[in-house]
């Protein structure tokens, strides 16, 4: 085997596994963001859960209110 012909063999060898190495910790780095974003999406879906939660309950005291105030109406009105 020639100089030249191994040569070619140990630069493609790296070449290899430089491209190998560079995908692996690009791969990493990927499934390091998406996680972060998972955690992210979940804090807002969260979020938005309580906010719903949170509008139902109000209309429920807001309900609540209209009934209390009815009630005092006609107890004003049958003092009069």
């Amino acid at each position: 085997m020639s100089d030249a012909i191994a040569v070619a063999l140990i630069g493609l060898m790296g070449s290899s596994l430089g491209s190998l190495v560079g995908a692996l910790v690009s791969n990493k780095v990927w499934q390091y963001r998406i996680e972060q974003l998972e955690h992210k999406v979940e804090k807002h879906n969260n979020i938005i859960e309580r906010t719903y939660k949170l509008e139902e309950e109000n209309m429920v005291i807001d309900e609540r209110i209209k009934v209390m105030n009815h009630r005092i109406a006609d107890l004003e009105r049958r003092e009069k």
